[in-house]
């Protein structure tokens, strides 16, 4: 009897152990689910929140960054949303870091007045430029190529400046853009041909170009048919706001010049670099102007130079240049060409093409005789 009394107990106490047991995993799986759903606590969170926020207009964000502790910090309760207005309509036509007033004020000497010049901050204007009257939103690609609306950029003067050489012609409310150019009279298809039967162009060898002294950017606009794109840069200068047509054309371009400071590209970032009569004085300065040339160009990238001083012997008359003149400038071109290891591989007309070598710094150490100096750091030629 005591026997069977024993094994009750045990039997009944094992069931009431398991009970427990199950009762709490229960339990808990039950409290860790509620913790992680967030339920109450989140929805907490999310009253308050919606309580402090204003859904409409965000009127505190402060972008600027703070590196120095408390000393950029900025008290929300004090800032004011500044509200720009439109500049007068005499600035339709201004470019702050440009402005042809205080260009004239720096020296003329390696173009430094064409060069950026920013206002000091007690000059800058704090209002908005407008766009001129009229404007619309350009033509798309490739029509934008040929035509850009004349209430875009309301300037007539190249239509008389270059009427002959093609730049571009006025027709009612639109600016045609023919193509040519003052060294591609045939237009600039024909003078890329030309130009494309020395360098390997259609291979995709060559996909990046840099174009100086761009005009209205017709070299850069005709080269996407080969599927290149072309970097244009142009002075604020006598020709009216050439680079905003490139720039209406849907042209990359910038307003620049090759001055008294480096490009600001980096090293061997174009396979090609072009100056159709760019007026650049490359054989001045000792050459450091092909210098930035040869840094800019990638190894085996090629510099295509069209315009004086280029068959001077033909042109010189034409040019309204001394002989003498043109032919010097001609041999301190080659010159610097040979020390910078570049290979002439074509004159032609008024064009010539040289392409920098692969293989540039062996060639220089093979020279005997001293070429470039050797800078400490590569990146300065300047």
């Amino acid at each position: 009897m005591a026997t069977k009394g024993n094994s009750g107990d045990s039997r009944t106490r094992g069931s009431v152990s398991l009970f427990i047991i199950f009762g709490l995993c229960c339990f808990f799986y039950i409290l860790g689910a509620w913790q992680r759903s967030g339920f109450g606590k989140g929805d907490r969170i999310a009253i308050d929140i919606t309580r402090q926020t204003d859904c409409g207009i965000l009127n505190n964000l402060n972008y600027e960054t703070h590196h120095d502790g408390d000393e950029g910090a900025t008290d929300d309760s004090k800032s004011i949303v500044q509200d720009f207005k439109p500049c007068d309509d005499r600035y339709i036509d201004y470019s702050p870091c440009q402005d042809q007033m205080r260009a004239m004020t720096f020296p003329r000497e390696d173009m430094n007045y064409r060069e950026r010049h920013c206002p000091p901050k007690e000059e800058k204007l704090n209002c908005l430029i407008p766009a001129p009257k009229g404007y619309v939103t350009p033509f798309p690609w490739p029509k934008s190529r040929d035509y850009v609306p004349y209430a875009n950029a309301p300037y007539k003067s190249l239509t008389v400046e270059k009427a002959v050489q093609n730049w571009i012609q006025y027709e009612g409310n639109v600016f045609k853009f023919p193509g040519g150019g003052t060294q591609f009279p045939h237009g600039a298809v024909a003078y890329i041909n030309e130009l494309a039967s020395v360098i390997p162009m259609d291979n995709r060898m060559v996909r990046t170009a840099l174009d100086t002294g761009c005009g209205v950017a017709s070299w850069g606009a005709y080269l996407f048919n080969k599927n290149i794109v072309t970097m244009s840069f142009a002075p604020r200068d006598s020709h009216e706001a050439q680079v905003q047509f490139a720039l209406e054309r849907g042209v990359p371009a910038v307003i620049g010049v090759l001055g008294t400071i480096k490009l600001p590209y980096p090293s061997r970032a174009f396979d090609m670099a072009h100056c159709s009569r760019c007026l650049i004085p490359w054989s001045s300065n000792n050459g450091t102007y092909m210098m930035e040339v040869d840094r800019v160009l990638r190894p085996g990238g090629y510099w295509v130079l069209s315009g004086p001083p280029i068959n001077w012997r033909t042109n010189f008359q034409a040019w309204q240049r001394p002989k003498e003149e043109l032919e010097e400038e001609q041999r301190k071109i080659e010159e610097i060409a040979k020390l910078l290891c570049w290979e002439k591989k074509y004159e032609k007309g008024e064009t010539a093409i040289w392409q920098k070598r692969k293989n540039d710094a062996n060639c220089r150490k093979k020279d005997s005789q001293p070429t470039m100096c050797q800078p400490t750091n590569a990146e300065n030629i300047w």
